[in-house]
């Protein structure tokens, strides 16, 4: 929310020296986020007047139309005789009063201004566009031609407010009081002790039988409606220059007298109204839910299929506009237009001050994906007894500013409610606080937000129409606390007890993020939403678990409305990211929670706030959750090994996202097995199953290998990226997490080597498991270091594995006899199971 200083003033007696900064401090210690606060024509100097255009030349024989201009501005020049100025824009005439910028101003941006010759001409200034002041989108993208009024030689960084300061409010979700000047305004004075002066206290007519007909047919979703109707609207009526600069600073386009004049009446007082060419309603308004799969043209030209929950206002011709969000083109407010006949435009117009359900409101807007500054209100709560004054306001302005008259109806639909009412000790705020603040206090603090309290030691509290976040006691204590200032409260710090330090779980993550980080990954946290569409792309099987996914019921985005299954996307998802920004050498790891839904879901109890809760209470909580075990995923792409003067190194393959498995088991003291598999997104020649032994049991813990090329096109990720996953607390449970120290043996290795010739779809990895069983306790260590395939030597479909076999006894060194028997035993344990015969 923009809220100029200048309009703030308006409704707050501020003392004369307090500055954009000064009233920024103050809000921010009442608890209201002021991010910035925008000094709007800091480095602007005149002399900056109003002229009017006297002469028009064009010049001819350049690529764009120049117009060499002669230009009354009093004595403002010092001479009184007409300026000479050089200017290529097209929207004025002669006899238009427009902004003209002397020789010795600047311009924001610290554009100096001076007589210079170009185009053949002398240019004494410029004549000004809004964009050239700083003045933001007027929607003319042109010269700023003022009212034939204004007088000639006026200042015009007067005349157009171009000095202000502009505070910039990030409101969160409960505060829609404060996406209005009145709501800014009622904090400011309240942060300075000063009265308010409430633009919604106006004299309202009282609603009568001959208002614009209205029929609501859903109470429950727009709780109030007003209408008022302004009639012999002049066409030619255009928004003064006070009104335009105001909505320009709060970031809002003028687009022409009626609507802004709903504009400027949102912005000031927070309630959001519409404005109906009466001529092109037919019949009653009505409020009602839409007819699944109705038609609604909205004012942005969009056709909208509407759903059935969307709240809609109707004439008799169905849909015209798409309540609480944005109307409908057929009954749009008709800019003027200048015709043979005369100047057309709307002259009768409807105004709509309604109250609707934030919840439909929001439903609507993100169903429809058309976010709008009115849905912003409804879905944070608009004052519902504000509609009535916000209308008058409305019809007031429109009769002062387009000559039109207001007709004595007045229509105004109320459901019945009554206002809500919390009964708080009087005590609670210092209970919650920690700080003894008494009644006294209390009373007052809840009086100056719009409370009505009564009561002595128990306060019943009843809330003002603006709070509708105010609902329960603890609300009540947050007020007081926010304006009595946080930074009052005492600051305590925990004492923790002595001794416990980090968990043994805790101690494994840090271990496996120093092991990836030593291995040349680099650690990249990502968000844990996820589309579901993501599956799809992965090459998931239509079955598989990891498309059973926990739905959040609201959403931080819309597209990407589950939770995890998998690592992956948000890791693939960074990769492309990096890789789209010129780094192509990537290794990435991430370890986080994953979301599994259970097979009979549970809803979650309430915990209370009063007390701690029981054992009991915590224990059903966490039933009623998703299981959330950890993984571990790395992936890869370009090159692992870089090029240089050491070498020609080497790219990233399905070996890397092996070994990083291998080296978080390592972390974890379990015993890792790799075996061939294949599984969705990886190559199915590529791909590693990871399992571990538990219980007895073998139990698939993750995949690693090469990414199957139809993935990486789904996704746009590198040629022959490889991946890995796994489940960081299955191998944490079968692993032996105490620290392991290098065995130190007083006795030499014996090393012998063998090359075995098997098939080529045996994996290597049953090899080796044959060979490291067969060859019994004296074997310390196994390496493959080479595989060779050549059809002429070895035969059609064989290959050579040699390994490096590592001998040693623990209490004496080892004949070549001993050493000898271990291999063979090795090698015949590793034929009888795989086929493999010695080479040669």
């Amino acid at each position: 929310m923009r809220v100029p200083l200048s309009w703030l003033r308006e409704y707050v007696d501020l003392p004369a020296t307090e500055t954009g900064r000064d009233v920024q401090a103050k809000l921010i210690s009442a608890g209201l986020e002021v991010e910035t606060v925008e000094q709007l024509g800091a480095d602007l100097k005149g002399p900056l007047v109003v002229g009017q255009v006297l002469t028009i030349e064009e010049l001819e024989g350049f690529k764009k139309p120049i117009r060499f201009c002669t230009v009354d501005v009093g004595r403002a020049n010092g001479t009184g005789e007409p300026q000479e100025i050089v200017c290529g824009a097209r929207n004025f005439q002669v006899g238009d009063k427009v902004v003209v910028v002397l020789p010795g101003a600047t311009l924001p941006g610290g554009f100096s201004i001076a007589a210079r010759k170009t185009y053949g001409k002398v240019s004494h200034g410029m004549i000004c566009s809004s964009d050239e002041l700083g003045m933001g989108d007027d929607g003319n993208h042109g010269i700023i031609v003022l009212p034939p009024e204004t007088e000639v030689g006026k200042d015009a960084i007067e005349l157009l407010e171009l000095v202000d300061e502009v505070l910039d409010i990030a409101v969160t979700a409960n505060r829609g009081d404060c996406l209005s000047i009145r709501g800014v305004a009622r904090e400011t004075a309240i942060a300075y002790g000063l009265p308010l002066r409430d633009p919604a206290l106006l004299d309202v007519p009282a609603p009568n039988a001959y208002g614009y007909p209205v029929q609501v047919a859903d109470p429950a979703g727009c709780d109030r409606f007003t209408a008022r109707t302004v009639t012999g609207l002049s066409p030619e009526a255009r928004s003064p220059i006070w009104l335009q600069r105001r909505l320009q600073k709060v970031g809002m386009r003028p687009i022409s007298l009626a609507v802004d004049v709903t504009n400027y009446v949102m912005m000031e007082l927070g309630q959001p109204l519409h404005a109906y060419d009466r001529t092109l309603v037919q019949g009653t308004i009505g409020v009602r839910r839409a007819e699944e799969g109705e038609k609604l043209v909205t004012l942005d030209g969009v056709e909208r299929t509407l759903h059935a929950e969307d709240l809609v206002i109707t004439d008799e011709r169905g849909p015209i506009g798409l309540a609480g969000v944005m109307g409908g083109a057929n009954t749009e407010i008709a800019d003027h237009e200048v015709t043979e006949d005369g100047v057309n435009g709307t002259t009768d117009v409807v105004i709509e001050a309604a109250h609707f359900n934030a919840v439909s409101i929001a439903r609507t807007a993100r169903r429809h994906k058309l976010s709008s500054e009115a849905s912003r209100r409804f879905e944070r709560g608009v004052d519902p007894q504000a509609a009535a004054a916000a209308a008058q306001r409305t019809v007031d302005l429109l009769v002062l500013l387009a000559g039109g008259t207001a007709e004595a109806g007045v229509t105004e639909i109320i459901a019945p409610s009554a206002p809500h009412t919390i009964t708080v000790p009087a005590d609670h705020p210092d209970k919650v606080a920690g700080v003894v603040y008494g009644r006294e206090t209390v009373v007052r603090r809840l009086q100056e937000i719009g409370c009505d309290v009564y009561g002595q030691d128990e306060l019943i509290v009843t809330v003002p129409s603006w709070r509708p976040d105010l609902a329960e006691a603890n609300d009540l204590a947050e007020e007081v606390i926010r304006l009595e200032g946080y930074e009052n409260l005492p600051s305590t710090l925990p004492k923790l007890p002595s001794g416990r330090g980090l968990t043994h779980r805790q101690r494994l993550h840090r271990r496996v993020g120093r092991a990836l980080a030593g291995a040349g990954y680099v650690e990249a946290p990502n968000y844990p939403f996820v589309a579901e569409q993501v599956f799809d792309q992965l090459g998931l099987a239509a079955d598989d678990p990891a498309r059973r996914v926990v739905k959040l019921a609201n959403p931080l985005n819309d597209e990407e409305p589950a939770l995890r299954t998998t690592l992956l996307p948000g890791l693939l998802g960074a990769l492309r990211r990096n890789d789209g920004r010129g780094s192509h050498d990537l290794a990435l790891f991430e370890t986080g929670l994953v979301f599994l839904p259970r097979e009979e879901p549970r809803a979650a109890g309430h915990l209370p706030v009063d007390r701690r809760p029981t054992a009991e209470e915590i224990t059903g909580l966490n039933a009623a959750l998703p299981e959330q075990p950890r993984h571990v995923a790395v992936v890869l792409a370009g090159a692992r090994e870089q090029a240089g003067w050491w070498g020609k190194g080497r790219p990233a393959d399905w070996a890397d996202a092996v070994e990083a498995a291998r080296a978080v088991a390592r972390e974890a003291g379990a015993d890792l097995i790799v075996r061939k598999g294949q599984y969705g997104p990886w190559h199915p020649g590529r791909c590693a199953e990871l399992a571990v032994v538990a219980d007895g049991t073998e139990r698939v813990v993750g995949h690693a290998g090469e990414l199957h090329p139809r993935v990486l096109k789904a996704l746009g990720l590198p040629e022959r990226t490889c991946a890995m996953e796994l489940d960081l607390d299955a191998v944490e449970a079968v692993g032996d997490g105490a620290p392991q120290a290098p065995g130190i043996s007083t006795f030499p290795v014996a090393t012998q080597d063998v090359a075995l010739v098997v098939d080529k779809p045996v994996p290597a990895a049953e090899v080796e498991a044959a060979l490291r069983e067969g060859a019994g306790e004296l074997l310390e260590a196994i390496r493959l270091f080479d595989v060779y395939e050549n059809a002429e030597q070895l035969g059609d479909g064989r290959k050579s594995l040699a390994y490096a076999l590592r001998f040693r006894a623990a209490d004496r060194t080892l004949t070549v006899d001993e050493a000898s028997a271990a291999r063979d035993a090795a090698v015949a344990l590793a034929g009888e199971r795989t086929g493999a015969v010695l080479r040669g």
